[in-house]
């Protein structure tokens, strides 16, 4: 089995950090092809960004997604998820899409440790796209941008540790989901000292994307998921072009 892992952020550095968790739970046998963007955000954090993220991901999964059992969604805002999952005949998934719903299997409801404010505002949204803001305990944040997480781990490792809590024994939250994808690997270094499942999207949505192909659902051939006949797109790469010509 081939899963591909698409970042539609332009950062290697974050690729590789969610390879290295994709491959550690992985089964073996099955393949990690991870990939990054070659245009866009070096890490999406804005509204205009999450709208380049979104062709981002088209683009990157057109030119890479063939011969591959599984797509997933490499960014924490599950960038062109519904668009990638018209376009492709196999399974695709986001990285939060997987997280919120392995955590509504894990307890009640759930809390979210994000990164700064104005990222707690969007995935407050996505949740409520997604269906779940009953589950919703609440949003926490680290005060640091990705970049600072990754550049600080030992001081990001507190500072996600001490929102964690605070969604525990604040919100009473029975699970958290620690977003983003520089999240990779966080969970492992500090589920000993939280009382509650700690999950993130790489470690979730790897597993489920295997789920998924093992179950051999077909593609929607009606509805708003079913590829659309007939269309005209001009100017965009010639990958993404051919899609359109299917």
């Amino acid at each position: 089995m081939r899963l591909l892992l698409a970042n539609p952020n332009t950062t290697s550095a974050i690729t590789d950090l969610m390879a290295v968790a994709a491959r550690r739970v992985a089964t073996p046998g099955t393949e990690i092809k991870a990939v990054t963007a070659q245009q866009g955000a070096a890490v999406i954090g804005s509204r205009m960004e999450m709208l380049i993220g979104d062709h981002a991901s088209l683009e990157l999964v057109a030119r890479e997604g063939d011969g591959c059992d599984a797509i997933i969604i490499a960014a924490s805002i599950d960038s062109g998820l519904h668009a990638v999952r018209q376009m492709m005949s196999v399974p695709v998934i986001g990285l939060t899409e997987a997280a919120l719903h392995a955590a509504c299997m894990c307890g009640g409801r759930f809390g979210l440790v994000v990164s700064t404010p104005r990222t707690g505002v969007i995935m407050r949204e996505m949740v409520e796209g997604y269906g779940l803001a009953s589950r919703l305990a609440g949003i926490r944040h680290t005060g640091a941008e990705p970049q600072a997480l990754m550049a600080n781990p030992d001081e990001a490792r507190q500072s996600i540790l001490r929102a964690t809590r605070e969604l525990v024994e604040q919100d009473l939250a029975e699970a958290v989901i620690l977003i983003g994808a520089v999240m990779a690997g966080i969970p492992e270094q500090i589920r000993d000292e939280v009382p509650v499942p700690v999950l993130e999207g790489v470690s979730c949505a790897v597993p489920m994307a295997e789920a998924l192909v093992r179950m051999q659902l077909r593609k929607a051939r009606a509805g708003s998921f079913a590829m659309p006949a007939g269309r005209v797109v001009t100017g965009i790469a010639p990958a993404l072009q051919a899609r359109f010509r299917t």
